[in-house]
């Protein structure tokens, strides 16, 4: 039974579909998979049916993309990723019924039937457009095949769908000076015959369904994003391209077409519940099944209007109750991006932090960005568990069962007469199973997490007013009142943190000798039995200490510094000058003798070069880079030889070292490839 008003036998619970070019990172997770699981896992508890779905998007440009770098097939990139990308979510927890993928011979069926039903109703409409074609590699170009110059920023690596640079969606036709990404060669434009459903008769009926229908249960952003689309008037969408990786047309004289990925992947969820049950279409066509769709912000578009009209079109499916899609996810406030290779991903994550999956899920429900765009950033992580987890919820149960053992040798004690403490503690506690439920059927879930820490923070109060420790000494009785309301608490919390911190709330069942329970059974100060046995204490969370921290902010350092390079571009060209001027600089070679910081000086250092005929002083801006002058002894340097002598911070300088500033801004001196003699001119 649920605390609101949903009233439905069962629920289908989508995730949207991970592309399989890439493992999985913590956008993903906060976006998607994370709030989904925490949803799927509270109804199982409330002991509502539930088939919760997830699967591999195996299909699309960035899949051949993927493999045509790394000079393989389609299928080798999707089985390497498929696998990482399943067993990272099995040892995460996420609780997925079946977790299938869009390449398995069911879906190709399935999502093949589809279109060939809505094709002989006339849903489609036919069309002959111009596409760019690649002649030299003989192949139409898909939108992420091409690159040009953003007609709206001028980024002169924009693809064909979206400018990465000023984030703006592009039509492949409105690029300036495209090339194809396949052979470099500007593509012509070529006619090719395709399928589109038209959104635009739909039009009526989204206006109805979302509009007026969701305009108060969906989320601001969802509802907002649709309204906007709606009222810019909906233009028929092609479901086809000129593809051979994908699954094929079942209509005659289609060779080299196959299914738009978009049009392809959201048919994976019914694919994936055929592949799971053979009464699958209770999950799909019973007016008394709730669907719920999670998705982050990006596929807004694709969920609620076209995949919709879709199943609107065919006629026989039910529609999404709720698309409770999420923003974005930061890394250390700057964007999350695969192609950057700027995110925690969560293979590793798992591996650098082994056991500690409660401890992400736990901050990334804390930040979780359901109406705007938030930030993940380590410091926090290691705040939210040191000063959260550790701190308040391990703490309090630590407390509960390590004062058990050593008054009652472990075994629940019996409780007496409640004074108006305990009545109040108990009023209180009873309450958090419906401020947690109801936030979670209301997809609040960083405000259920919050409820639950304050159901942690209560025990703790309860035991720190109490103080248990002093009390034994002279009412052992209230004592044993105290502990068991204690020990409740802490059962109260192994059932409620079950659908957030699933391998905490196993642990809780273990040391309190309780098995999982209904939701239901929450709120009360009966679930442990007096004289019943309890094992001893083990930490439910570990302080996280700063080397750990630093070594993944180490990591992001050196991804962000190998980013700035791989993006390096030069200044731009000075004004021309003579052959005249540059003559007149006299650039030569020298060998250091000497180096060392000038006193009160942070970025100076001070030479002694041998420049073949004496010893000059050269002082050079470089400090910063060479901690360790000394070492510099012995190395060639070039320097110009004849600028006037300079004071700085009271050494005169008898000359100018040179230097290259790199792309990550170091400056690194120039010396000759080979030895040479002191005192030769460059030039």
């Amino acid at each position: 039974m649920l605390y609101t008003d949903k009233k439905y036998k069962r629920h289908t619970i989508t995730s949207a579909l991970p592309y399989a070019n890439g493992p999985v990172h913590i956008g993903h997770l906060a976006g998607v998979y994370v709030p989904a699981d925490i949803y799927a896992r509270y109804l199982r508890l409330c002991g509502e049916e539930v088939l919760f779905i997830g699967g591999s998007d195996e299909h699309g440009v960035p899949i051949t993309i993927k493999a045509r770098k790394e000079g393989v097939s389609p299928q080798d990139i999707v089985d390497r990723y498929h696998h990482i990308i399943k067993q990272s979510f099995e040892d995460f927890g996420i609780s997925f019924d079946i977790y299938s993928r869009t390449s398995s011979e069911v879906h190709h069926q399935t999502a093949a039937a589809y279109f060939k039903k809505l094709y002989d109703a006339g849903k489609f409409i036919e069309r002959t457009t111009e596409q760019y074609y690649d002649e030299e590699a003989q192949q139409f170009l898909a939108d992420r095949y091409i690159t040009g110059t953003c007609p709206h920023c001028g980024n002169e690596k924009a693809y064909g769908d979206q400018c990465e640079a000023c984030g703006t969606s592009l039509n492949a036709m409105d690029l300036i000076h495209p090339k194809s990404t396949l052979s470099g060669s500007t593509p012509v434009k070529k006619n090719t015959r395709h399928w589109f459903l038209p959104l635009n008769d739909y039009e009526p009926f989204l206006r109805d369904w979302i509009l007026e229908q969701h305009k108060n249960d969906w989320r601001s952003t969802v509802y907002g994003q649709c309204k906007s689309w709606i009222d810019m008037g909906l233009q028929p969408r092609a479901v086809t391209r000129d593809l051979d990786w994908g699954v094929k047309l079942p209509v005659a004289d289609t060779e080299g077409k196959v299914l738009y990925v978009w049009f392809d992947a959201p048919i994976g969820y019914i694919s994936f519940t055929k592949q799971y049950t053979e009464d699958w279409e209770k999950w799909w066509k019973d007016k008394d099944t709730e669907l719920i769709h999670f998705i982050g912000k990006d596929n807004i578009v694709f969920h609620c209007i076209i995949f919709p009209c879709m199943l609107k079109a065919e006629g026989s499916y039910i529609l999404p109750q709720n698309v409770p899609a999420n923003e974005f996810l930061n890394l250390e406030n700057d964007k999350i991006s695969t192609s950057r290779n700027w995110a925690v991903w969560l293979h590793e994550y798992l591996s650098d932090f082994p056991q500690k999956q409660d401890v992400l899920r736990y901050v990334l429900t804390a930040n979780a960005p359901e109406t705007k765009d938030n930030d993940f950033t380590w410091k926090d992580f290691q705040a939210k568990n040191n000063n959260e987890l550790v701190a308040i919820l391990g703490n309090f149960v630590n407390r509960s069962v390590v004062l058990t053992h050593k008054y009652y040798n472990g075994k629940v004690p019996s409780r007496g007469e409640l004074n108006e403490a305990d009545r109040l503690m108990a009023e209180q506690m009873a309450q958090f199973p419906e401020l947690i439920g109801r936030n979670i059927e209301k997809f609040h879930f960083r405000e259920a997490l919050g409820e639950l820490m304050n159901l942690a923070r209560l025990g703790n109060k309860y035991l720190t007013d109490n103080e248990p420790w002093k009390l034994i000494k002279t009412d052992p009785a209230r004592t044993a009142t105290v502990m068991n309301l204690s020990l409740q608490l802490a059962a109260n919390l192994a059932i409620l943190s079950e659908p957030f911190l699933p391998f905490t709330a196993k642990k809780m069942q273990a040391m309190l000798h309780t098995s999982a329970c209904a939701w239901q059974q929450a709120g009360g100060i009966d679930l442990l039995p007096a004289d019943s046995a309890i094992a001893e204490a083990a930490l439910l969370f570990e302080k996280i200490e700063d080397a750990a921290i630093e070594q993944q902010m180490q990591r992001l350092a050196d991804i962000k510094k190998a980013n700035e390079s791989a993006s390096f571009m030069p200044k731009a060209v000075k004004p021309l000058c003579s052959f005249d001027d540059f003559g007149k600089i006299d650039i030569r070679v020298g060998t250091v003798e000497e180096c060392f910081k000038v006193p009160k000086a942070d970025k100076l250092l001070q030479f002694r070069i041998n420049d073949g005929v004496k010893s000059r002083t050269i002082v050079s801006g470089i400090a910063k880079y060479y901690p360790h002058p000394e070492e510099l002894v012995g190395r060639q340097v070039c320097f110009i030889a004849n600028f006037a002598p300079k004071k700085l911070k009271g050494v005169e300088s008898e000359g100018m070292i040179l230097s290259a500033e790199d792309s990550d801004g170091r400056l690194v001196l120039i010396t000759p490839g080979d030895v040479v003699k002191n005192g030769v001119n460059i030039g």
